[in-house]
């Protein structure tokens, strides 16, 4: 059995809040009822499986989403994600904002550690009738396999002092990594890659194909646009507006602030912003001063050399499409760059909320090596239909799947959107997969949940 999650995105509390252990609990119980259930074989006898693996498919940490990078400034000590990672300094950051990351999520981790302890997937033997037993019950062997996203690349990057950080990771999650780079593609874990291949599964977290968050050029040992954005103006955003302010605003619009990194889509940020402001102050004058702590981060962020150097010639790409929203935003209110952003959206990114077409040109599709393609990065989950041949009712099948998220949300409402209207949920979707008789010969399932 193999089941596969991604886009968990925790954090160190200092930003946006990270899913609630209890997600990490409904999975550990939903965990229990698969192996039990695996167990009975396509015969309808009950053979128990003997172990099951369980990949984490990018973004399960985010050190990105930390305020602690920000304590220094250029001229001092300066690290930040995109700065050399050859640096002691930067290493030494990295280990503060994960050991951070683990004390916020203790309890989640704890789970996760039981797991893999073989303390929490415990299954009836089977008689000698190959039926259940009501007896004791017995352990199933729980390997978790860790691959890189974009918001936790930096446990890819080789190096001794790298190896100290995944060492810890290994420790605070029961993961069954080596200290080595955490894989990103599966050709890099050649453990991993077996594993997949023996559910004719291939996997990858996905921002291979975002443009804003992957860049072919330096690999996936270097930051792209996306991480300086989220950084210099998402995550600074808040504190900027605290500094500026200090206890004069209401404490649920300063809350409301910090939430900020959990919007989806990233560039409906302004449209937050001012629906909160309307929520919580109601003010013109206030909502002009936060207006203008948002222009002054943005004007940073696109003077930044980072930022520049990634600004094509000659093409409309990202950098003038974030420095259009600034540039807007410098003389109107926040209500009149509600439309650039949509339109913007729907310009450069709207193809982004299915990869499925991506799914068509990999390899493993392509040579008929994998039945399934699995992506998570998007946050979109979702079942795709991409070719099948034979004969109904079971062709033989080639589906592309998304893993979708562990995640809390504020979500922009479709209708309307320039109403600013956002519903918040914690989300959570896993993709299981069996092989040979497992669970009668089914050959995978999805499964997706929701918390208001």
């Amino acid at each position: 059995m193999l089941v596969i999650l991604s886009d968990v995105h925790l954090g160190d509390g200092t930003t946006a809040a990270s899913i609630s252990p209890v997600a990490f609990e409904l999975f550990a119980g939903r965990l229990r009822e698969a192996a039990y259930f695996a167990s009975f074989r396509g015969d309808g006898c009950y053979r128990p499986i003997e172990s099951l693996d369980v990949v984490l498919m990018g973004d399960i940490l985010d050190p990105l989403h930390s305020t602690l990078w920000l304590d220094s400034q250029p001229g001092q000590t300066y690290v930040r994600p995109w700065t050399d990672t050859s640096s002691p300094h930067y290493a030494a950051k990295l280990r503060q904002v994960t050991g951070a990351i683990f004390e916020e999520n203790k309890r989640a981790l704890e789970v996760l550690r039981q797991l893999s302890n073989n303390e929490a997937i415990l299954i009836p033997p089977a008689t000698q009738e190959e039926q259940p037993d009501s007896g004791t019950l017995v352990p199933v062997d729980v390997n978790i396999h860790y691959m890189t996203g974009n918001h936790d690349w930096y446990y890819h990057v080789p190096g001794e002092a790298f190896d100290k950080i995944r060492g810890e990771a290994i420790a605070a999650m029961g993961l069954s990594n080596p200290t080595s780079p955490f894989p990103y593609e599966l050709d890099e874990s050649p453990a991993l890659r077996d594993v997949f291949q023996q559910y004719k599964v291939y996997g990858r977290h996905g921002d291979y194909y975002d443009k804003f968050n992957f860049d072919p050029e330096k690999g996936r040992d270097q930051s792209a646009l996306g991480d300086v954005l989220g950084m210099e103006v998402l995550n600074r955003f808040p504190l900027a507006v605290q500094e500026r302010f200090g206890d004069e605003l209401p404490p649920a619009l300063v809350d409301s602030l910090r939430r900020i990194t959990n919007i989806r889509p990233v560039l409906a940020a302004p449209l937050w912003i001012n629906g909160q402001l309307k929520l919580h102050a109601g003010s013109d004058a206030l909502e002009e001063e936060l207006k203008k702590v948002w222009d002054n981060l943005c004007d940073e962020f696109l003077q930044m050399q980072v930022v520049r150097e990634a600004d094509k010639a000659f093409q409309f790409d990202i950098v003038d499409a974030l420095e259009l929203i600034v540039k807007i935003s410098q003389r109107t209110s926040f209500n009149t760059i509600n439309d650039l952003i949509i339109w913007l959206r729907d310009k450069m990114w709207n193809e982004e909320i299915s990869f499925a077409k991506h799914a068509l040109r990999e390899p493993a599709f392509l040579n008929d090596t994998a039945r399934y393609i699995v992506y998570g990065h998007t946050h979109h989950h979702e079942i795709v239909s991409l070719d099948a041949e034979g004969q109904m009712p079971y062709p033989n099948s080639q589906v592309y799947l998304n893993s979708g998220a562990w995640h809390s949300y504020f979500d922009l409402a479709i209708k309307n959107p320039l109403e600013q209207k956002f519903i918040p949920y914690q989300a959570l979707t896993y993709l299981t997969f069996y092989k040979d008789d497992e669970r009668e010969g089914r050959q995978f399932e999805a499964w997706s949940g929701t918390f208001m």
